[in-house]
């Protein structure tokens, strides 16, 4: 028995699919079903129940996914331990964000990257937030970036930070007269939002819906520049982070408000692949965003 085939066997409980395992893998499906035949004919017994939907492990696979998990654990610490011989950290760690963070929250971190690991490369990829859990659980990203984390099999979830909620709009907006405006002012004007399916569309509708309250969305967009870029043409007004106007803000293209019921916030969380290994400069770009997040609070 080889560690491949119980690391192959973990992926398949972890992941609950066949194709899955089989893409972390590098390997076509048949290749992962002939590993598990294989160690069901050694314990002579069956290790996985299989669905329509998705793959369970039965109680003997269920013991030994936890006996595999040690295994593996203890293999990837002695791996670290090698590897930690070498006193220079260097290569490049794959990053899937989407869009409002990657573009104006990790810069900082680039540049202290830059200063404390100048070998090591933070690649980014922009993604939608659905596709930043599938890029984790599918071995495409190291370490992911999503708002509202929400609990999946296969991930583990670090607090980051929470973004402030801001109601932005164009200049001469009657709201950018204000002090603050109010959840009851912002259901009456043509709404600029983030499309249905977007976990911080969904918070701001259920934010105006424990309220009694309605949006007037004109416009749906899929990601926060063009959003802005709506807002700034004074087709409407959105709801924002903070840090993704402050640009704008800035030279005077948008006016940002804080809301009169508020604050409200948008908690941004990082996710890892459960069990995964990471290398040192994938664990420094970790370091590197827990240490950003502790600064400012």
């Amino acid at each position: 028995m080889q560690l491949e085939s119980l690391k192959m066997f973990c992926d398949v409980v972890e992941t609950g699919s066949f194709s899955r395992a089989a893409q972390l893998n590098h390997v076509t499906q048949s290749a992962v079903s002939q590993q598990i035949r294989a160690l069901e004919n050694r314990y002579e017994q069956k290790l996985l129940s299989r669905s329509a939907r998705q793959v369970t492990p039965t109680p003997a696979g269920e013991r030994l996914f936890r006996g595999c998990k040690e295994i593996l654990a203890r293999f990837a610490e002695v791996e670290n331990e090698i590897r930690e011989q070498s006193s220079e950290v260097a290569g490049t760690t794959t990053v899937s964000t989407i869009y409002s963070v990657g573009l104006h929250e990790l810069q900082n971190i680039q540049k202290h990257l830059l200063k404390t690991h100048p070998k090591v490369n933070m690649r980014l990829n922009y993604r939608r937030n659905d596709q930043v859990y599938d890029d984790i659980i599918l071995g495409a990203a190291e370490i992911g970036i999503v708002a509202y984390p929400q609990p999946r099999a296969g991930v583990d979830i670090v607090p980051f930070r929470d973004d402030k909620l801001v109601v932005v709009c164009a200049p001469n907006h009657p709201f950018a007269g204000k002090g603050k405006v109010s959840l009851n002012a912002l259901s009456g004007v043509p709404f600029i939002a983030f499309d249905r399916e977007a976990p911080t569309r969904k918070a701001i509708d259920r934010i105006f819906k424990d309220r009694g309250l309605d949006l007037n969305p004109v416009m749906e967009m899929d990601n926060v520049e063009t959003i802005k870029r709506a807002v700034e043409m004074g087709l409407g007004v959105s709801v924002l982070p903070s840090a993704t106007a402050h640009h704008e803000v800035t030279v005077g293209s948008l006016v940002q408000k804080p809301f009169a019921e508020g604050p409200f916030t948008r908690p941004i969380g990082l996710l890892v692949r459960k069990g995964k290994y990471l290398d040192r400069a994938s664990q420094a770009v970790l370091d590197a965003m827990k240490a950003a997040a502790k600064d400012e609070d």
